[in-house]
């Protein structure tokens, strides 16, 4: 899925070089120990050559002599911000605002630090509070908005910065984010007025090309959006901001059906200034297009979300094949995968990768690969479709699936099945994860009605987490009961989801962790979702999954009309009596 710049958090660097000449400018009128303030500029000198651990300790110092020197203790904060050391930074930053509550740049860059740490109310307090002393301030009601716009709020956040728009009309950040709101909002044509106006104040502005380019390609103007955003890779002043651009011309390229450059840029991924990286573990070489792995032993690590994992297992047949009987090849995949992965590929070896956070970065590794020294090569595991799915005609024609259910497990549930009237059907209409831009990939449950209240079927629950509360809608909205399977954890028990799934006559839903185990278990299975998905490869159907019919909602955002064909179409399917059921 494609990410927003603004999605790694707010605007703003207290150790900037602006920030810093303000920070150092104020010290020229404050009364403190003159020790203490030698120590603070001399932190202040540190900080602005980036040696942070350095400018940390000339804070302590200055703190040490002068507790109630709250410039210390800002200082302090900044430089263990930038240390990460998230907690320490905290303590100090909260000190400051202490000593001097009426700073509108202590509460900002709290709030920041808030922000990513996802202590919402706190960050939002915060941000307000810096807006009570500076109403309309441009840095601190861009980060207010952001925060709203994270919590879809997005009305709040469009008023906040509007006002601030008002008093400060030339402020090209506020402009953009205020698209970013309105674009989420899926207020497409709107957003696009406000990213040309950040463009009109600043041409060359990187994160307004990079936002526009994400809205012209979901109107449908896809060669456009590459064309900026490949245009734009000279303007990104930081490594974050090209990495993204990068990522998004991988992505969009995809989605309009250019593998070749789509994998090539796909790859900024695994950038270390992508947006929240991985860093993977490993002890042998790592493994590029041009390595010839006949014979030899791959390693590769599973990646992103459970549900991509299983995505990107369709190359992994093709890859045993040019690895051939002499080679090898382990995985490391996400725990409740293992048992799934094992029996569907028995000649790999299969165990649980773990992610562990580290100075603010995630690590990834294979706890149980003890001896690196007999493998040749590793990978992430989406790096091996640059080779092996190099063209929408390289995915193979395999409706039976290629992963494998435990065919005992698939024949208790067909017994269990066969109790309920009429045809079962697995229903999927959301995801655990909805943010600001994942909701506009999922349709509003009431939508479902053309689809809920067709005759002659019994839906089955496949949703993960609790839906109690739209399971209890269906039934008083469409006095349609959904059968909830018992004896089955829906979000752990995934060998069991695996062969409910294979079980069932068709499995309808959005992309999400369990359509993505019914479609690779070769369950008969129909995808609802947004045009120009990325992962449609530019096509009107679903190449990961050759028996899977898509079905995409227009431009527009309402889904009635796509609910509407689903439901004709499974009308038609019952009507002609034909049986869906995968043979597990």
């Amino acid at each position: 899925m494609r990410k927003s710049i603004y999605e790694t958090g707010p605007a703003g660097d207290a150790a900037s070089a602006e920030g810093l000449a303000r920070f150092s400018a104020e010290l020229t009128n404050i009364k403190a120990t003159k020790a203490a303030l030698l120590h603070l500029r001399r932190g202040l000198k540190y900080a602005g050559a980036d040696q942070f651990d350095r400018a940390e300790k000339a804070a302590m110092e200055a703190a040490a002599l002068d507790p109630k020197l709250f410039y210390a203790w800002h200082l302090m904060g900044i430089a263990r911000d930038k240390l990460n050391n998230r907690a320490g930074a905290l303590e100090a930053y909260e000190k400051a605002l202490a000593l001097s509550p009426e700073s509108p740049a202590i509460a900002n860059d709290l709030g920041r630090l808030a922000y990513r740490m996802e202590m919402w109310p706190q960050a939002e307090a915060l941000f307000r509070h810096c807006l009570a002393f500076k109403p309309g301030a441009p840095e601190a009601s861009n980060n207010l908005g952001a925060l709203l716009r994270t919590q879809m709020r997005y009305d709040e956040a469009i008023e906040v910065l509007k006002t601030s728009l008002l008093a400060h009309p030339r402020e090209g950040m506020v402009w953009i984010t205020l698209g970013t709101v309105l674009s989420d909002a899926g207020r497409f044509d709107e957003a696009v007025t406000f990213y040309e106006e950040a463009l009109r104040l600043n041409p060359r502005d990187p994160k307004a090309h990079y936002n526009l380019s994400g809205v012209q390609f979901a109107i449908g103007q896809e060669e456009a959006a590459i064309t900026r955003c490949l245009n734009a890779f000279p303007l990104a002043k930081q490594p974050l901001d090209g990495t993204m651009m990068r990522f998004s011309v991988g992505v969009m390229s995809l989605g309009s059906g250019d593998l070749t450059q789509g994998w090539k840029y796909y790859g900024a991924r695994l950038e270390p200034s992508f947006n929240e990286p991985i860093h993977y573990y490993a002890k042998s070489e790592r493994w590029t297009p041009e390595t010839d792995i006949r014979g030899r032993h791959l390693m590769l690590f599973g990646e992103q979300g459970l549900g991509d994992e299983i995505l990107f297992a369709n190359v992994l047949d093709t890859v045993l094949e040019d690895l051939g009987p002499e080679g090898k090849l382990t995985m490391a995949v996400t725990d409740r995968l293992v048992s799934y992965f094992q029996r569907s590929f028995p000649d790999v070896e299969f165990s649980a990768h773990v992610t562990m956070s580290k100075e603010g970065s995630a690590h990834r590794f294979a706890p149980a690969i003890k001896d690196w020294s007999g493998i040749d090569y590793w990978a992430p595991m989406a790096d091996m479709l640059s080779k092996y799915r190099p063209s929408v005609d390289s995915f193979p024609n395999r409706p039976q699936g290629f992963m494998k259910p435990d065919p005992e497990r698939v024949e208790y549930w067909r017994g269990v099945l066969s109790a309920l009237p009429g045809a079962k059907i697995g229903l999927l209409w959301t995801s655990l994860i909805i943010n600001s831009t994942r909701h506009l990939y999922f349709s509003p449950f009431e939508d479902w009605a053309p689809v809920l209240t067709t005759p002659g079927v019994t839906f089955v629950n496949l949703q993960y987490g609790d839906r109690s509360a739209d399971l209890e809608f269906v039934r008083e909205r469409f006095g349609v009961e959904i059968y909830q399977p018992e004896g089955i954890d829906l979000k752990n028990d995934l060998d069991e989801v695996a062969a409910l799934s294979a079980a069932l006559d068709l499995v309808v839903g959005v992309s999400n962790a369990t359509f993505n185990i019914a479609a690779a278990a070769g369950a008969p299975a129909w995808l609802i979702s947004t045009p120009r998905v990325w992962t449609w490869l530019g096509t009107d159907r679903y190449p990961w999954y050759s028996q899977v019919k898509a079905f995409a909602r227009g431009k527009e955002r309402d889904w009635t009309g796509v609910m509407a064909q689903v439901a004709q179409a499974l009308g038609e399917h019952l009507g002609h009596g034909t049986r869906l059921a995968a043979t597990g």
